[in-house]
């Protein structure tokens, strides 16, 4: 993940700009394997995506504990007598489901109401750096000076 003496190519704002050029390099024969796309200036961005309530969060609890104990009654079942085997997967299962609703209700009850919503985040970057190695820097300049209106910024 590193070059040696790496030069510019341009920076974009958008990451599609940015492996365009180096797409466009490496269907010119370009070794692109000497190319990187670096992402600046990153910025944190969360989408919130509803509102947490209590009966969410049981619901929540719930079918994850009920997951839970179902993979952990069906590993007991591979060890368990033959006639055990569907009593160990459903008491794993109920008791996965009470351990779940339980655990899910008190770490919300926890946050005091500080966090009443459900959220998705991501990192993205504000622009893109398309650098290639210092003595490979003037052709692949030379190849993207030619394609036009679609020259690096």
């Amino acid at each position: 993940m590193a070059l040696a003496y790496p030069m510019s190519l341009g920076v974009h704002d958008k990451y599609d700009d940015a492996q365009a050029a180096v797409d466009f390099l490496s269907d010119h024969e370009f070794p692109v394997e000497h190319c990187m796309i670096v992402g600046t200036d990153l910025k944190q961005l969360e989408k919130v995506t509803g509102r947490l309530t209590t009966g969410r969060v049981a619901v929540g609890g719930l079918l994850s504990g009920i997951w839970l104990g179902l993979f952990v009654g069906l590993i007991f079942a591979l060890f368990a007598p033959s006639g055990d085997a569907l009593v160990a997967v459903i008491g794993a299962v109920l008791f996965g489901a009470v351990f779940g609703l339980v655990w899910a209700l008190l770490g919300y009850a926890m946050t005091r109401g500080r966090r009443d919503f459900v959220s998705v985040t991501q990192v993205v970057a504000t622009r893109y750096e398309v650098l290639t190695e210092h003595n490979l820097v003037q052709q692949a300049r030379d190849l993207l000076d030619g394609r036009g209106g679609n020259a690096l910024t």
